[in-house]
């Protein structure tokens, strides 16, 4: 009878708990029901461009899947804009080069299975004839996915700990009693965020560091820049996981927002190549900060990019701060009324 009574005490707190129940049975098909989309979408097209094709050629070839393009030129700075993975130019008709952007092995391969159409018994002579705008022919995967992997982890362990600082700072009735002094609502989240943010920058620091020269990932560009983007990725993690906090009761609470706010992140931050997700489904990936976060890092650190070619990302996550900022002080003032 005692074991009875405490299951069924069990099962009225869990029955009371909506949020919980949420989690338990519509989390696991969410994220289910993406990676469905996203591992059975179709395979990469890739965009790749011909260049002086001679005549001899035109009719021995079927180059209809192709590009047509004038001029080196506009082919590589259409490759350098995204819009062009690669193209074949046949200056040297007896021996064509190929161009590939190169920072993602899955694109690359994507290129080369197309232009080996073109030449099908050529394969070995045409991939030792292969120029890389970024990257090279050694870069593994690894360093493909690195960046992305690095924010992610990143935004993750910052949400996860400022969440959980903030709520327990609730719980605990320290922010009670600071909403019942003359301190005011901004300054107090301003304070929480350069608080937390300064260990946040030493914890930017370590895990760039470490990932760098010690997992060696591949590094073109600066690592100062690298830092600018981390730390402002991590300060939109902070702003976002004290926000959230404040809809949370306790500890269980504030984790069950990592299936529905971090993990669906990392399907649309560039790990899977978002040409190849529905259209329909692909709009999640430009309202998330690990979008842009993910941009910008494969810029600086596979592309070598410089601070300018950085702005619009940085200027994206700084926008998130500041509409999670904003938000914050909207939150704080529930709990001042109260």
């Amino acid at each position: 009878m005692r074991i009875r009574g405490f299951v069924i005490r069990i099962l009225q707190q869990l029955l009371r708990d909506k949020r919980t129940l949420a989690l338990m049975f519509l989390a696991p098909l969410l994220i289910l029901s993406m990676l469905s989309l996203v591992f059975n979408s179709d395979d990469y097209d890739a965009k790749v461009a011909i260049l002086d094709l001679p005549q001899q050629l035109e009719a021995k070839v079927d180059t209809s899947d192709f590009e047509t393009y004038s001029g080196t030129d506009k082919a590589l700075s259409d490759i350098k804009n995204g819009k062009l993975d690669g193209y074949i130019s046949f200056d040297d008709p007896s021996s064509p080069s190929i161009v590939i952007e190169g920072s993602d092995p899955t694109v690359n391969g994507a290129v080369m299975k197309k232009v080996q159409t073109l030449f099908p018994s050529d394969s070995q002579k045409l991939s030792d004839q292969i120029e890389f705008v970024y990257g090279s022919k050694d870069m593994e995967m690894f360093d493909s996915f690195g960046p992305v992997l690095l924010g992610f982890f990143v935004f993750f362990f910052v949400f996860l700990i400022s969440g959980v600082s903030f709520l327990r700072e609730r719980t605990t009735g320290t922010l009670e009693r600071l909403l019942a002094s003359p301190i005011k609502i901004w300054e107090m989240v301003a304070s929480y965020v350069i608080g937390f943010g300064i260990v946040t920058l030493l914890q930017a620091s370590l895990i760039s560091w470490y990932s760098i020269y010690v997992l060696d990932m591949m590094m073109k560009g600066s690592f100062f820049n690298l830092l600018i983007i981390i730390v402002s990725l991590s300060f939109t993690a902070l702003t976002l996981g004290i926000l959230l906090s404040a809809f949370a009761k306790n500890e269980l609470q504030m984790m069950q927002f990592i299936p529905i706010v971090v993990v669906p992140q990392i399907f649309f931050s560039g790990l899977f190549n978002l040409d190849t997700i529905s259209e329909w489904l692909s709009w999640i990936g430009p309202i998330t900060p690990l979008y842009y976060a993910a941009d910008a890092l494969r810029d600086v650190m596979i592309r070598g990019f410089g601070f300018e070619d950085l702005l619009l990302n940085l200027s994206v996550l700084i926008g998130f701060s500041l509409l999670f900022i904003v938000l914050n002080v909207a939150a704080l003032r529930k709990y001042r009324k109260i």
